[in-house]
């Protein structure tokens, strides 16, 4: 997996300050993404165990609030291995810390057995995920005054609360 960023003291991808990691690879292509250059799954650089150190260590001071995963699209298949990987090392070490990912899948339809991207790592990582930015962005229905997200269409699903027949919103 390649990424093309991660951000150490990031304030505007979910609550507090956190770390995100923005991995590359994404078939979604909306109209008026912020960042098209994460579509190619090879921008940036290959993500080793030495870019998983750095990032939990800048998740080990206690003002860190928790880890984001977005991109490009960190569910898509090729990359949810490895997302899975540092999702675990995260849990294990930081277990009072949160972790959001953003992703253009639904968490009821494509991220459930049977999507598009359900894979054998998909159940595991919706387990170790607090919360899910889940929808594709929508360009028509871009609002800036929206917390945590760009379009209208999009939600912050509690995932740990919600099931694929009943999502529960984050609304802290």
């Amino acid at each position: 997996m390649y990424y093309g960023a991660v951000k150490k003291y990031d304030i505007a991808d979910g609550p507090g300050v956190r770390v995100s990691l923005f991995v590359s690879g994404c078939r979604h292509h909306c109209k008026g993404c912020f960042q098209p250059e994460t579509w190619s799954f090879t921008y940036g650089s290959l993500y080793t165990k030495e870019v998983e150190l750095e990032i939990l260590k800048a998740l080990a001071p206690p003002y860190i609030a928790g880890l984001t995963v977005l991109g490009g699209e960190p569910m898509e298949p090729e990359n949810q291995p490895v997302v899975l990987g540092l999702l675990r090392e995260v849990k294990k070490l930081f277990p009072e810390k949160n972790i959001w990912c953003y992703s253009g899948y639904t968490y009821d339809t494509d991220l459930q057995p049977g999507g598009v991207v359900y894979t054998e790592y998909t159940k595991e990582l919706l387990s170790l995920m607090d919360v899910l930015v889940d929808g594709a962005f929508v360009e028509e229905k871009k609002n800036i005054q929206l917390r945590f997200r760009g379009s209208e269409n999009q939600r912050l699903i509690d995932v740990q609360a919600s099931t694929p027949e009943h999502i529960v919103l984050w609304e802290k």
